[in-house]
């Protein structure tokens, strides 16, 4: 009775981190560049009694959760800040008080210090790892390595000097990386790769989040489900240990 009702309460843990996934997914559904959090699925681990055989078996995470690497959908839009990587590849960016990390998230602005910055406040990075700072400009164009043009101040017909370099690399399939606490991506160790400026950037596109709302949705029902049928475990184990216990006791009279 007593493993029925450990084993009942280790899967209704693993349904609640499996939910806060899910919702972490489905409320990002709309943020540019949004990474689609996986379950981490562990491995299994039993409690051992000094001279005594396994009684409880545990399923524990293993090494961090890893993120979804499918790109997501691109939308034209035509702005001249707007920037979304071709297929695989990432942004180096830095939050405020932050270390720098790597991102998918192109809906850049010129904030009012000249920095260059993603909706999400964070500051773009060039290949030396220092932000990227714009002068005043009319008009601003955006190779597909990363290079930033600006006409010279006061000069429009004048030929594009080069501005900046929006940092960018493309990880080798063997590059572990993961999601930290604050929801950036970085290596497990806290590290970056070097950038090597071999992702393709768009100019005047926009990608979304690579979460499936769909996917989610039924994901979400199915564990719904899987946590319904754990309390029902729990439920009958109790009804089975009162029962036991009625047929324990002495006769009354």
């Amino acid at each position: 009775m007593d493993r029925l009702i450990y084993t009942a309460l280790n899967a209704l843990s693993v349904n609640r981190d499996t939910q806060v996934m899910q919702a972490q997914n489905l409320a990002n559904q709309n943020v540019p560049g949004f990474r689609a959090d996986l379950p981490n699925e562990g491995g299994t681990r039993f409690l051992t009694a000094l001279q005594a055989l396994p009684t409880r078996a545990f399923q524990v995470e293993q090494g961090p959760a890893s993120f979804s690497t499918a790109a997501g959908a691109l939308t034209r839009t035509d702005g001249e800040l707007d920037v979304a990587i071709a297929d695989q590849g990432f942004f180096y960016v830095q939050g405020a008080g932050g270390d720098p990390a790597l991102s998918r998230r192109g809906d850049l602005y010129r904030d009012a210090d000249g920095f260059l910055r993603n909706g999400a406040g964070e500051a773009m990075l060039n290949p030396d790892g220092a932000p990227i700072e714009l002068p005043i400009y009319r008009a601003i164009s955006i190779s597909d390595i990363g290079e930033i043009f600006v006409p010279p101040p006061g000069d429009d017909n004048a030929a594009p000097e080069l501005a900046g370099v929006l940092a960018t690399v493309m990880p080798d399939p063997d590059l572990r990386l993961t999601k930290g606490v604050d929801g950036r991506i970085r290596q497990p160790d806290g590290t970056l790769p070097a950038p090597d400026g071999r992702a393709t950037v768009l100019q005047g596109m926009i990608e979304g989040s690579n979460v499936n709302p769909v996917a989610e949705m039924l994901s979400t029902m199915q564990t719904q489900r899987q946590f319904e049928l754990g309390m029902r475990v729990i439920l009958a184990a109790r009804t089975l240990d009162e029962a036991g216990a009625r047929v324990l006791q002495a006769p009354e009279g």
